[in-house]
């Protein structure tokens, strides 16, 4: 499984937000914090705030705030709810770019790795903090 960007910067803005919880928090110091684009975490931001998980004020006092306690924010909900597809990335004997796996046709991995992820995604035990 490959998580997308999106999901990755979700995560991470969550995280700096529970870190942050004694205060609101602008995009722009979520962005320097990471070093990752405004424009793209723009759209992060707003999809967490459609999500629930975000409560983001425009103006003078505003700025993002979680709209949960971090405890209760699950990370396996965030995966399951930014990603479009939680299937493994499929394995190629051999790959245009050079990489090449000789135990593809007889590799067993692909469904432990497959059954754990799916297994820590369903778990609510793992939370922000």
């Amino acid at each position: 499984m490959r998580l997308t960007l999106h999901t990755d910067y979700a995560l991470r803005t969550l995280l700096y937000m529970g870190l942050h919880a004694d205060r609101r928090v602008s995009i722009h110091e979520i962005a320097s914090a990471y070093d990752i684009s405004e424009n793209h975490l723009v759209k992060v931001i707003h999809r967490l705030s459609r999500l629930g998980l975000v409560d983001a004020r425009r103006g003078r006092g505003g700025g993002l705030v979680l709209a949960h306690a971090p405890e209760d924010i699950r990370i396996g909900d965030v995966v399951r709810q930014t990603e479009d597809d939680l299937q493994l990335v499929h394995c190629e004997p051999s790959h245009p770019e050079g990489n090449c796996c000789i135990l593809s046709d007889m590799c067993k991995l692909r469904g432990v790795l497959s059954t754990r992820i799916s297994h820590i995604l369903s778990e609510e035990c793992y939370s922000l903090f």
